[in-house]
């Protein structure tokens, strides 16, 4: 019995081989398709993690929004992500990504809808060197829609449903695709202005944040601060509802921005992709870590305690600082960069106030003021980067989002009104513009 099982054994062992040659023959896939397949799954992760950013930016808003505002704010962003899905589907992924299709070269892309690979594409002869174009498509969106999240916070409060939605379309579907299109589409930020050197911004803090920022500030100084919000030369405090709802909504942000920055290193088709993809992850944690912490420091040191709304804010400074370059930094550095980006948005704050500048939940100082930091930033790690350069981009973004942003703001100012009346905004946007309470049980009467 014995001798019968070290025969068996052995001719197992001669047999390996071939059965281990035949099983590789059988399952090696044609040259490109474990690239495409591992990006492709890349990206609807990470895209589906930046949609969930979507939560986060509701959860935030209806805790700092007063218990009166809580529905519209919840109505604004279930509303912002759909209209953004479908304006990005109709016009905005090609305006973006023209391809060889620049309607105005390396400046306006194509004006089309999306088209998606036709069904049953394993069975094709089609050279899969990257992506799908679905799964491309859905995680470029997020980015999309979280430009008009950003918007959505700073105007509440006081700004009528329908004009924001309209402004949105516009926003979503014209605004973000052309200036996206200059960077990541190939348009002329793309080579830079020496021909040699790129303006780098890895996953958007002026291509995504800082364009939501100016788009919000824009707003902003178009429509005026709440009533009451500044009087007699103070600022007066309008406390928002429910911190744990802000409290919920900063980690879900948090969370969701592992996908932002982890996907926009757009391959994970080698070893050495993922591993940059987990030192991201890393990077884009610790930056948000020394926001929270920096803000801590100097509530306490500037106002006696710490603002828990501060440090919210912080976490999402770091967040936004580090979107720029979140490779190549270390660890220390990347801190440092969080760190920076949180004493910046504490700072920023009442210098808004004294220009009565009215920013419901903090969006300019966290998306503009340190999407433009974390922009400057990626000189300091990356030998790639140039000052002017980076300066330069910033500028140019900035401009053509104020103009447009402008435009469209006091076109509808002018058409129909953006504010609400006095009487309406004293009751509540629920109830005046929606009708219903988000906490029905806690009115008073």
């Amino acid at each position: 019995m014995k001798r019968f099982t070290t025969v068996a054994a052995a001719a197992a062992l001669v047999a390996l081989p071939t059965l281990g040659f035949a099983q590789e023959a059988d399952v090696t896939p044609p040259n490109g398709e474990i690239g495409y397949i591992f990006t492709t799954f890349m990206f609807l992760v990470t895209g589906f993690l930046v949609m969930w950013m979507g939560a986060g930016f509701s959860m935030l808003e209806a805790g700092l929004v007063r218990q009166k505002n809580v529905t519209m704010q919840l109505m604004k962003n279930i509303a912002l992500f759909s209209i953004a899905a479908i304006m990005y589907y109709l016009i905005g992924y090609n305006l973006m990504y023209p391809g060889d299709g620049w309607s105005v070269e390396g400046v306006i892309g194509a004006f089309m809808p999306t088209t998606l690979e036709p069904v049953g594409l394993a069975d094709t002869e089609t050279d899969l060197t990257y992506a799908s174009v679905g799964s491309d498509f859905f995680f470029q969106l997020m980015f999309c829609a979280t430009t008009a999240s950003i918007v959505s916070g700073t105007l509440a409060e006081r700004i009528k449903l329908w004009p924001f939605l309209i402004f949105t379309v516009v926003l979503t579907g014209f605004i973000y695709p052309i200036q996206a299109s200059w960077k990541w589409g190939g348009g002329f930020l793309a080579p830079g202005i020496d021909g040699q050197t790129d303006f780098l911004d890895f996953a958007g803090s002026t291509v995504v944040h800082s364009v939501g920022g100016w788009a919000a500030l824009t707003g902003a100084l178009i429509l005026g601060p709440r009533i009451g919000k500044y009087k007699d030369g103070r600022t007066v405090p309008m406390p928002g509802s429910n911190l744990t709802l802000a409290t919920l909504g900063t980690f879900i942000l948090w969370l969701g921005w592992f996908g932002f920055n982890g996907g926009s290193q757009l391959y994970m088709d080698t070893a050495g992709n993922v591993a940059d993809i987990s030192r991201i992850f890393a990077n884009t944690n610790t930056a948000a870590a020394g926001g929270a912490i920096a803000a801590l420091i100097l509530t306490q040191i500037l106002y006696k305690k710490p603002d828990l709304t501060m440090v919210l804010n912080g976490a999402l400074a770091g967040l936004v600082s580090i979107t720029a370059e979140p490779l190549t930094p270390g660890l220390g550095m990347a801190t440092i960069i969080g760190m920076i980006g949180g004493v910046l948005c504490v700072l920023a704050v009442p210098v808004l106030d004294k220009l009565k500048i009215d920013d419901v939940v903090g969006a300019i100082p966290v998306h503009l003021v340190c999407g433009i930091w974390g922009t400057i930033a990626v000189v300091l790690t990356n030998g790639d980067a140039n000052l002017g350069v980076q300066l330069y981009s910033i500028l140019v973004v900035g401009i053509f989002v104020v103009v447009t942003s402008g435009v469209v703001w006091f076109i509808l100012k002018m058409v129909m009104g953006i504010r609400v009346g006095e009487e309406e905004e004293i009751m509540g946007l629920d109830m005046a513009e929606l009708g219903m309470e988000a906490y029905p049980e806690f009115s008073k009467g």
